[in-house]
């Protein structure tokens, strides 16, 4: 992959992060809007920490390039099922929230489909041999 691939695909995971960890510090620092919103719906308040914990989690991994397709398969399915709070017709400024779930579903869908790219966090894998070998000595 050439270098302004892998720029643009470490910006763009970069770039979908933030939304979601601005998201987990936001509910971390003032958590009553949004509990207001889940109790609106008949929901308990209290599941807005599970959101916190799963926005900063999920944003970090963005970030480090790890696990990115399962990660953005999950955030696609979390902005499209969280995007129905926000549908209020009448309120412009919700159904604008509405839409931005929606086109950020899209960007994630694009991250699953084709994954991090090459700037990531990479761990190193040991191969299962019954003679572990380091630099032809046995370890």
């Amino acid at each position: 992959m050439a270098t302004f691939d892998a720029l643009c695909a470490l910006t763009g995971r970069c770039l979908i992060a933030a939304l979601f960890l601005g998201g987990a510090v936001q509910k971390l620092s003032d958590p009553a809007p949004a509990m207001a919103l889940l109790m609106g719906w008949g929901l308990p308040g209290a599941l807005i920490w599970g959101a916190m914990v799963y926005n900063l989690l999920a944003g970090l991994a963005l970030v480090a390039g790890v696990a990115v397709r399962p990660v953005a398969l999950s955030l696609a399915g979390y902005c499209a099922l969280t995007s129905f709070f926000h549908l209020l017709p009448d309120d412009p400024w919700q159904m604008t929230i509405f839409v931005k779930n929606w086109a950020i579903a899209g960007g994630c869908l694009m991250l699953a489909v084709h994954g991090a790219g090459p700037w990531r966090l990479r761990f190193q894998s040991r191969a299962l041999t019954s003679n572990p070998t380091r630099n032809g000595e046995q370890v």
